[in-house]
């Protein structure tokens, strides 16, 4: 495991480093990445390098970790709409390039979840899965208990993800229920994860994912199994203030 212990200030350029990294090792990269807002301020600074021509995206490919059920692309809780508004448009990465997730009618739900595991596996796998941690462990929305081999599928929120996601959307009566998440499963497979804690509200999460027991009922746990683990960190998780 590399551990990128980062002050508040450097996180988002630790994070994009993680991100250019990646693809300068491929430069047609296949990344799988989380929204959220720990992860927009490393989008925003990889765009920035990449007009300023430090980093060339021209082949990299994106895939969707996780989607609502039900939320078409024009509302505001759409989570493809996130990605593109955050990373997908500012990079200019074109609709082409990107596997997502097409649930916005429910009837379409298991076929979608097929459908973007054959392309992971059509274009090679991940070669970088970018990640938060959720308050009770989940990676994407693998909801505790998630087992290493569990698919890619639709799952209903847990409690303490509908709290967490309640701040993005202006209440709890504003989260969907059910959402789609690329399963632990491929996630594990990627040739690297990286995980990305900022707060003191994560500490905890975040030592029970790094030092306690590997178990479904903490899934960002199982981690510790990936071919390469980077996580980016400030001082306030890891508890160093």
């Amino acid at each position: 495991m590399r551990l990128l212990r980062s002050t508040t200030e450097g996180f988002d350029e630790a994070v994009a480093d993680v991100l250019a990294g990646a693809i300068a090792e491929r430069p047609g990269a296949v990344l799988l990445l989380a929204t959220g807002n720990t992860p927009i301020g490393g989008f925003r600074v990889l765009a920035r390098r990449a007009a300023e021509g430090a980093v060339d995206v021209s082949a990299v490919r994106v895939v969707q970790l996780d989607e609502y059920v039900g939320v078409p692309d024009d509302d505001r809780r759409s989570l493809y709409g996130w990605l593109e508004r955050e990373f997908l448009a500012p990079l200019g990465i074109p609709a082409e390039r990107v596997t997502r997730f097409d649930v916005a009618a429910p009837e379409d739900v298991a076929s979608s979840c097929r459908a973007v595991d054959a392309a992971i596996a059509g274009l090679g796998g991940v070669d970088l899965a970018l990640l938060g941690v959720g308050p009770n462990g989940h990676l994407g929305f693998n909801e505790p208990p998630s087992p290493a081999d569990a698919p890619t599928r639709e799952v209903p929120l847990a409690p303490a993800s509908i709290v967490s996601n309640a701040v993005y959307w202006g209440g709890e009566d504003q989260v969907p229920r059910t959402a789609v998440t690329v399963g632990m499963a491929p996630i594990l497979a990627a040739r690297q994860i990286a995980l990305v804690v900022r707060g003191a509200h994560k500490r905890a999460i975040l030592r029970q994912t790094l030092e306690g027991p590997e178990t479904a009922d903490v899934p960002a746990s199982l981690v510790r199994r990936a071919a390469r683990l980077t996580v980016v960190a400030d001082g306030a998780a890891l508890g160093d203030d």
